[in-house]
């Protein structure tokens, strides 16, 4: 197993007194490797801010993949009262614009060539050979800071001949990376480490190219890039849980993709557990918007799914296990519990379910990040119920006011990508 390079040594020892000759025993160091369970404590987390790429998005919301209009300015606000709040956690923070940032100038500017366009089918074909060392010349006299730009907005020149001034006129054209601040979804990092998603939607697939090479800048290179032309593998659908991983099957992660983890050993849990829902609706896309991981024996489940009473509701989610015997690679669909109802399955196992009301659900209450066992960062604004069941069961929640950024179809999980926990 590869592990991270952060390691928090706690500083505290155990007294005993000299009467018993005894000595000062030192705490066992914290070291912090790949998730093995979304229970331990978070240590490294990778986030994006978003800024004014946004605004392509809140023009059109539906084709942004937004829920609503929002404001961007305020959203921007609420990520990096975020960022501070997961700080104060114990959590260390990396941004996807400083590790950019940070990278030699000739690698950003090859993320930011493959960015940028110029379109230069209105020129004479001398022209058009002349702009391809011009948009080079251009790129390659350009600081970091607008090289992540053009990464970002991803601009198209659309060229033509003017005749007069400087000689050249032009449209230009965007496709902004609007929802990159979803840094959940372009990968999944598993007890082995990081495994390259592909989106499911054309608008979000660049962004896979530049989370790879923030992981290649902080010394954590990925292990595998889903590949399939059929597969589809969104991070928000897998959740590390203890002996378990579990990945979610429905509207935006396909079985082609999970048996491409399978077939390449990715997952680094010996167990796997396909949650698969038919409902696949957008407010549902993920496995984390509508179950998560609060402790080892303590989940949560949004309404629909834990009301459902039998396979004839579409909402009634099931699972296949697939499991692989000891010193032996492959793994093999374990057919005793395959087919079995999700809930049914982890009450079996003793793992309590706190029902999410639709009023909770459509507030983005079941997208919490936990940062350490029942220990939780959750979107403010939820009922009193909700607070007194988390109460009950002894659940710490820092409430994080996401009112803004959650327009974009996404809460407190969703926007993080959890690089280690604790062991």
């Amino acid at each position: 197993m590869k592990y991270s390079l952060t390691v928090l040594i706690v500083a505290c020892v155990v007294s005993c007194s000299n009467d018993d000759k005894s000595f000062d025993l030192p705490v066992k160091p914290l070291v912090y490797v790949y998730p093995q369970a979304e229970y331990h404590k978070a240590g490294s987390i990778l986030v994006y801010t978003p800024g004014t790429e946004l605004f392509d998005g809140i023009i059109h919301p539906a084709a942004g993949l937004y829920e609503r209009y929002f404001d961007i300015d305020k959203a921007a606000d609420e990520h990096r009262k975020y960022i501070s709040m997961l700080e104060s956690q114990g959590c260390t923070v990396h941004t996807v614009t400083n590790t950019l940032l940070s990278m030699p100038h000739d690698r950003l500017f090859k993320l930011a060539e493959a960015s940028i366009s110029y379109d230069v089918s209105n020129l004479s074909l001398s022209e058009q050979e002349a702009q391809a060392l011009y948009k080079y010349d251009v790129l390659a006299s350009m600081s970091n800071s607008d090289l992540v730009r053009i990464i970002i907005n991803r601009p198209t020149v659309v060229l033509k001949e003017s005749g007069i001034n400087t000689g050249f006129e032009a449209q230009y054209v965007h496709e902004p990376l609007m929802n990159m601040y979803f840094l959940r979804d372009q990968s999944i990092t598993t007890p082995k480490g990081h495994v390259m998603c592909r989106m499911n939607s054309s608008q979000r697939a660049p962004e896979v190219d530049i989370i790879e090479a923030c992981y290649e800048q902080l010394g954590e290179p990925a292990i595998y890039r889903v590949k399939g032309e059929k597969s589809h593998l969104e991070g928000g659908d897998y959740i590390p849980f203890g002996t378990l991983s579990l990945i979610g099957q429905g509207l935006r992660t396909n079985q082609e993709a999970i048996d491409e983890l399978l077939e390449n050993d990715c997952f680094g849990h010996d167990t796997v557990v396909v949650v698969r829902e038919r409902w696949k609706d957008q407010h549902q896309m993920h496995l984390d918007t509508y179950f998560n991981v609060i402790d080892k024996d303590l989940c949560t489940m949004c309404f629909n799914r834990y009301d459902a009473k039998g396979k004839d509701d579409v909402n009634y989610l099931t699972m296949d296990m697939y499991v692989r015997p000891d010193n032996q690679k492959a793994y093999q669909l374990d057919s005793t519990n395959s087919g079995k109802g999700f809930r049914e399955f982890l009450e079996s196992r003793g793992v309590k379910i706190i029902r999410i009301s639709k009023e909770d659900a459509d507030h983005y209450a079941n997208n919490f990040l936990t940062v350490d066992a029942r220990h939780i960062m959750s979107v403010a604004g939820q009922s009193k119920d909700l607070e007194a069941e988390y109460a009950k069961n002894n659940v710490q929640v820092a409430w994080v006011p996401l009112d803004n950024l959650i327009g974009g179809y996404g809460a407190a999980h969703c926007m993080t990508q959890v690089l280690s926990r604790g062991r």
